[in-house]
C-alpha cells in the first residue's frame, strides 16, 4: 500500500468527520436526541470537552483546552512519524494507521478551534448509556484494533517461520 493511499484514507475519514459532525450542528440542538433504533441507537448532540470515552470532560482543569489540543497534536505527530516509516507491504499497519490519523485530525480540528469534539452516536442498552462518540472516534478505534489484530497476526507468522 502506498503513502498516497493512506493519505487518501485518512482525508476521507477526515472529511466524513467533519461533514458528520457539520450535519448534527446543523440538525440537532445542543443535548436533544432523535431515536433510531429504540432501545438501543439514538443520535444526540454533545459537546466533549476531554479525551477518548468523556475521561477529562468533567474535569475542571485550568487551560483544558490547550493541554487537551497539546497532547492531541503531540499523539498526531508521533503516529505520523511511525506511520511514514512502515514498510508498504504492512498493508494491516498502514490501514490501522491511516484510519488513526484521519481521526486524530479531526478531533484535533474541533479542539483546536472551539475546545471540544461534537459527539452524536449514542449507543445504549435499557438505561444504560455508553460514551457518545463520532466518525474520528470510531476511525481511531477501528484502526487500533487493526493494529492489534496486526501485532497477532505477524507475531504468529513470525513463530511459524523461526521454527
Amino acid at each position: 500500500m502506498t503513502r498516497r493511499v493512506m493519505v487518501t484514507i485518512s482525508a476521507t475519514i477526515l472529511a466524513l468527520d467533519q461533514l458528520t459532525k457539520q450535519m448534527v450542528q446543523a440538525s440537532i440542538t445542543l443535548y436533544d436526541s432523535i431515536e433510531v433504533i429504540p432501545g438501543w441507537l439514538n443520535l444526540v448532540h454533545v459537546h466533549n470537552t476531554g479525551a477518548a470515552f468523556g475521561f477529562l470532560n468533567s474535569a475542571n482543569l485550568a487551560n483544558k483546552q490547550l493541554l487537551m489540543t497539546g497532547i492531541a497534536v503531540v499523539a498526531l505527530a508521533a503516529i505520523l512519524a511511525y506511520a511514514w516509516q512502515v514498510g508498504p507491504r504492512e498493508t494491516l499497519t498502514r490501514v490501522g494507521l491511516a484510519l488513526i490519523l484521519g481521526g486524530a485530525a479531526g478531533n484535533l480540528i474541533d479542539r483546536a478551534s472551539v475546545g471540544y469534539v461534537v459527539d452524536f452516536v449514542d449507543v445504549y442498552w435499557r438505561t444504560h448509556h455508553f460514551w457518545a462518540f463520532n466518525v474520528a472516534d470510531s476511525s481511531i478505534t477501528v484502526g487500533a484494533g487493526l493494529l492489534i489484530l496486526d501485532m497477532f497476526v505477524v507475531t504468529r507468522a513470525d513463530v511459524s517461520t523461526a521454527v
